[in-house]
C-alpha cells in the first residue's frame, strides 16, 4: 500500500518536470552561443556589472543548441564569483528582455555559474538532484558558452526562479514573491535578509533588503516578518513550516553557509494558494564546505575545514552574530527540532550512507572531463579537478582551500550520526486504511504499527494543494487498534473529495520520524471511489477520418476520457468496454487523468490503447470502476464524415455530431468562422500559422497524438488591426513524428497535423 501510494506521487511528479528535462537534463550539456555586435562587449558588461548591477543589459543574438534568437538582454551577475578582471564570468541571459515571450523550450532566462569557488564542477549539479528529492528547486546541467565563437568555458547551467518556475510548482504566479538578497551585503555583522522585525513597521524599511519578484506583495512580506518575530503562534498560517525545516536540514547537512546561515541571502519566498510562503533554495555552488567565511554565529569570522564538518546544526538557539528568527524560531519549539532533526538522518541516509552523492559526482565527472580539459580559462587545473573528488584543492595565489567532496561527506555524515537527536526514533510499519476504496463521507480507518513512541501523528488531506490537517492517533483498544498497548495506533477520518493524501509522524523523547520519510513532499495516497461524471466518455470516433493520426499512421477511431473533477485520478482499477456484457473488457494501467484534463484512448495495442475495435455501424462504449460500477455508457449508431460524437457542453452535455476537437473542449458548429494554413510542413525548425478572417479570440494549441499538449497560446482578436493572423512558431526541440496544431475560435475547432523530421 505505502509504495502505490508514492508511485502516485511521483506520476505526478514526473507529468511536471518533463518540460524541464527536455533542456536541464542533468546527463547532458548544451551549447550556448552569444554574438555581440559591439566588439568591446566584455567592457560594456563589466560597467553594466559594476553601475547599474541588474538593472541593465547589453542586447545580443544567442544560439542555445543550435537555435537562434535576436536581441536577448545579456548581463552579469553574481557576487563573489564576477570580476571585471576575469575572461569566465557568470551570465543572465533574458531571452524576453527585448522581444516579449521569446523562450526556449518555455524558459525565458538562462543562469550560467563559472564553477568558480568548486574545483570538482559538480557540487551545484549534485546539490540540486538531492534538493529536488525533498522540495521544488531548480533544474540544473552543464553548458558550454562560446561568445562571438570563441569558447569561453564549461558552466553550470541551472533554471531561474521566477513566475514560470513558482506556476511549475505551485500551481500559480502571481502571487507575493520575494528574494533574500540584499542591495549592499553586509558582513559579518550585518542582517542583510535575515527575516527579523528591526527595520521599523513601515515596508519601506524592508527594501533595501529584500528584492520583491511579484507586482506586488510588500505587505506581506511585513506580515510574514513580524509574524514571524512578534506572533509566533499563528506563524503555521503564513509559513510553510516543515519546507521551512527541509530548507534548514539542507543546508546544514550538506554545509551549505552561502545561505540563510552564514550571511541571511540566497533564498526565495513563494505565496501559494493558502496564503503561506515557501522557502526556495538558490545558489548551491558553494556546497559541501566551499563557503566558509561565516556560519552567522560563533565562527562568523570563518571556519576551517574541520570546524565546518563539526558545525553544529542547533549553534544559533545559543548564539548569532546578527538575529536569525527563521531558524531559532522554529527550532526552540521541541516537536519542530525533532522534526528537523528526522529530515537531516533522512538527507543523510538517502544521499550519504548508501554513497549517492559521490556515485552522482563521478558519473556527472565522467560527462565533462574532455569539456573541463577544453577549458581554458577554468580557475583550477585540470589535476585539482580530477583531484576534488577526494582531495583537498588550493586555490592558486590565494589562501583558500576547497575540500574533498568525499573526504568531507564522510566526516559530516560521522558528526551527524553521533549528534543527539539523530538516532533512537520510533520505528514505523504495517500501514493499513479500511475500507480499501472508500466513499464520500465514509469513515477510514487507518492504523500503522509503530514500536517505542510517546506520540504519533496523522496527518491528511483532501486537496494537493491544501495544507495538512493533524490527528492525533491512539494505541487505547477502541480506535480499531486491536488491543491496548500493543504498538498499534489508528484513527478515524471522514472521507471528502476524491482523494486522500496522508502521512504519519512519530516521535519519543529521543527522535522523531516520518513515514514517507520525505513527507511533507511525498505522501500516501487513498484513491476514494470514482462516481458516475467524475470520469466521462467526451467523444469519440469509429474511424480516424478527421485528419487526426495515431502513432501507428493507422486509420482507426479513438475515445477521449474527461475529467470533470478538480483533482487528478488515479485510474487503476477503473475499465472500458464495448460490451455491455462484459464491462471489464479492458483494464487501465496504473496511471492518471489530471484535473480538468483530457485522455485519448485508440483502437490498437500500447499501454493506452484498446485491445478492441468499435463497431462501425452501432455499438455501446461503457466506462466502469471496480469492476462492477458502470460510471459512464453510450450507444451510439452510425458514424458521420468529418465529424465525431461527443458531449456539448464539454463534459456535461448530451451527445451530438460536432467537428473533432481531439483532447479540447468540445464545441458545436456548422460553418467555419476560422481558417488556417500551416507552412513549412513538414518542418524540423519552425512553422509558420496564417489565420485568415479573424473576427473572434482563439486559442492555438499544439499536441502529441496522445493528447498530451506542448504548446498553448490565446490571442486576442481586439489586438490585430488586420483580420489575418500570422505567427512563427519554434518547433526544433519536438522529436521527429507527427504533430497536430488546433486553432479554437468561440464555434469551431479546427486540426491539422504537423510532420516533424
Amino acid at each position: 500500500m505505502k509504495n502505490l501510494g508514492i508511485l502516485f506521487f511521483l506520476i505526478i511528479a514526473n507529468i511536471s518536470i518533463n518540460a524541464q528535462r527536455n533542456f536541464y537534463n542533468p546527463n547532458t550539456i548544451s551549447e550556448i552561443k552569444i554574438y555581440f555586435e559591439e566588439k568591446n562587449w566584455d567592457e560594456i558588461l563589466d560597467s553594466l556589472f559594476t553601475y547599474s548591477k541588474a538593472e541593465g543589459r547589453l542586447p545580443a543574438n544567442v544560439s542555445i543548441n543550435g537555435k537562434y534568437f535576436h536581441n536577448a538582454g545579456i548581463r552579469y551577475k553574481g557576487f563573489s564569483s564576477c570580476n571585471v578582471n576575469y575572461i569566465k564570468n557568470p551570465l543572465n541571459i533574458d531571452l524576453d528582455c527585448f522581444i516579449e515571450n521569446q523562450n526556449y523550450k518555455g524558459f525565458t532566462k538562462i543562469k550560467l555559474s563559472n564553477v568558480i569557488h568548486d574545483p570538482s564542477f559538480v557540487r551545484e549539479i549534485v546539490s540540486y538532484e538531492i534538493a529536488r528529492k525533498y522540495m521544488p528547486s531548480s533544474e540544473a546541467n552543464f553548458a558550454n558558452l562560446y561568445i562571438n565563437d570563441t569558447l569561453i568555458g564549461l558552466y553550470t547551467c541551472v533554471e531561474a526562479v521566477d513566475k514560470n518556475f513558482a506556476k511549475r510548482h505551485y500551481d500559480s504566479k502571481n502571487h507575493s514573491f520575494f528574494k533574500g538578497n540584499p542591495n549592499v551585503l553586509q558582513y559579518p555583522f550585518g542582517q542583510n535578509s535575515n527575516l527579523a522585525y528591526t527595520h521599523g513597521t513601515d515596508t519601506t524599511g524592508y527594501i533595501p533588503y529584500y528584492n520583491l519578484e511579484s507586482d506586488t506583495g510588500w505587505s506581506d512580506v511585513l506580515k510574514l516578518i513580524y509574524t514571524l518575530n512578534e506572533d509566533t503562534q499563528n506563524l503555521d498560517k503564513i509559513l510553510n513550516i516543515d519546507r521551512t525545516l527541509w530548507m534548514h536540514a539542507f543546508n546544514y547537512t550538506l554545509m551549505n553557509l552561502d545561505s540563510y546561515i552564514g550571511y541571511a541571502q540566497n533564498y526565495y519566498m513563494y505565496m501559494d494558494d493558502n496564503n503561506r510562503f515557501n522557502p526556495i533554495l538558490w545558489d548551491l555552488n558553494m556546497t559541501f564546505g566551499s563557503f566558509r567565511e561565516s556560519d552567522g554565529s560563533t565562527h562568523f569570522l570563518g571556519l576551517n575545514i574541520n570546524e565546518i564538518i563539526e558545525l553544529d546544526p542547533l549553534q544559533h538557539l545559543s548564539f548569532s552574530i546578527s538575529p536569525r528568527p527563521l531558524l531559532t524560531n522554529l527550532l526552540k519549539n521541541p516537536t519542530y527540532c525533532k522534526m528537523y532533526f528526522a529530515h537531516i538522518r533522512t538527507i543523510v541516509e538517502e544521499n550519504f550512507s548508501n554513497n549517492f552523492f559521490f556515485e552522482k559526482a563521478q558519473t556527472y565527472q565522467n560527462l565533462i572531463d574532455q569539456h573541463v580539459e577544453n577549458d581554458s580559462n577554468k580557475f583550477y587545473t585540470y589535476s585539482d579537478f580530477i583531484s576534488n573528488i577526494n582531495n583537498t584543492v588550493y586555490s592558486s595565489g590565494t589562501v583558500d582551500m576547497y575540500p574533498g567532496l568525499k573526504n568531507i561527506v564522510e566526516a559530516r555524515m560521522v558528526y551527524l550520526k553521533n549528534y543527539q537527536g539523530y538516532n533512537g526514533a520510533p520505528e514505523i510499519s504495517e500501514i493499513q486504511h479500511q475500507p480499501e476504496i472508500p466513499h464520500n463521507g465514509e469513515a477510514i480507518w487507518i492504523t500503522v504499527k509503530i514500536s517505542s513512541a510517546t506520540n504519533v501523528v496523522l496527518a491528511y488531506r483532501f486537496d494537493s494543494k491544501g495544507i495538512f490537517f493533524k490527528k492525533n492517533m491512539y494505541d487505547n483498544g477502541i480506535c480499531n487498534d486491536e488491543v491496548a498497548n500493543d504498538s498499534i495506533y489508528g484513527v478515524n477520518i471522514i472521507s471528502e473529495g476524491h482523494t486522500i493524501q496522508y502521512y504519519i509522524y512519530a516521535q519519543n523523547d529521543s527522535a522523531g520520524i516520518y513515514s514517507p520519510e520525505r513527507a511533507e513532499y511525498e505522501f500516501y495516497t487513498i484513491q476514494q471511489a470514482v462516481y458516475e461524471g467524475d470520469i466521462v466518455i467526451n467523444e469519440f470516433t469509429t474511424e480516424d477520418n478527421v485528419n487526426v493520426f495515431n502513432n501507428s499512421e493507422k486509420n482507426e477511431g479513438w475515445v477521449e476520457l474527461f475529467n470533470n473533477t478538480n483533482e487528478n485520478i488515479r485510474l487503476k482499477g477503473m475499465y472500458i468496454s464495448d460490451d455491455t456484457q462484459n464491462i471489464a473488457k479492458w483494464a487501465f494501467p496504473d496511471t492518471v487523468i489530471r484535473k480538468r484534463d483530457f485522455l485519448i484512448l485508440w483502437e490498437n495495442n500500447g499501454e493506452l490503447n484498446l485491445n478492441f475495435e468499435l463497431s462501425k455501424s452501432e455499438g455501446d462504449i461503457v466506462l466502469a470502476y471496480n469492476e462492477s460500477e458502470i460510471i459512464d455508457s453510450i450507444h451510439y449508431s452510425s458514424s458521420i464524415e468529418e465529424k465525431t460524437f461527443g458531449r456539448y457542453p464539454n463534459g456535461i452535455g448530451t451527445f451530438d455530431y460536432m467537428p473533432p476537437s481531439f483532447s479540447s473542449w468540445n464545441y458545436v458548429g456548422i460553418n467555419p468562422r476560422v481558417d488556417f494554413s500551416i507552412y513549412p510542413n513538414p518542418t524540423s525548425e519552425t512553422i509558420h500559422l496564417e489565420i485568415d478572417n479573424l473576427e473572434a479570440d482563439i486559442r492555438i494549441e499544439i499536441f502529441k497524438s496522445n493528447g498530451q499538449k506542448i504548446l498553448v497560446e490565446e490571442i486576442n482578436s481586439n489586438q490585430n488591426q488586420i483580420s489575418t493572423f500570422g505567427k512563427t512558431f519554434d518547433v526544433s526541440y519536438l522529436g521527429k513524428g507527427i504533430y497536430y496544431l488546433r486553432v479554437i475560435s468561440s464555434k469551431e475547432v479546427i486540426t491539422k497535423p504537423i510532420i516533424i523530421y
